[in-house]
């Protein structure tokens, strides 16, 4: 799916996504994980699958300096154990799971609206 946002300027938007890839401002990303925030994008998150989630994948979303997290868990809505964030809620960062189009698009909405999100998304590499 490909999106038509007025991109504000020097920001980081999903402008396309499929099954296999995310692009963000353009750029095809097919890795199978990517961290995106609005002033930063993380290719080596290195998460191969949902099940491949670890705290510190979590903990690399703080570096990120998140007012919240959107966490892309793949084509499939899958909710990680909440031992796997408890760095993200002991930092008080709140976390929304869904699948990874669906944070795409609130990702966007939410840095529009000028919000400091950090999106992890997973999805299946090419």
């Amino acid at each position: 799916m490909k999106f038509h946002l007025a991109q504000p300027e020097g920001l980081n938007l999903i402008t396309g996504y499929g099954a296999d890839y995310v692009t963000v401002n353009g750029a095809r990303h097919s890795a199978g994980s990517l961290l995106v925030a609005p002033d930063s994008i993380i290719d080596n998150w290195m998460v191969a699958s949902f099940n491949a989630l670890n705290e510190n994948h979590f903990a690399a979303m703080l570096v990120l300096k998140p007012e919240l997290v959107l966490l892309g868990t793949g084509s499939t809505l899958q909710f990680p154990h909440p031992r796997l964030s408890a760095c993200l809620t002991n930092a008080g960062i709140g976390m929304e799971v869904m699948d990874t189009g669906a944070a795409c698009r609130t990702y966007n909405i939410l840095v529009a609206e000028g919000r400091r999100a950090v999106v992890g998304l997973l999805f299946n590499p090419a």
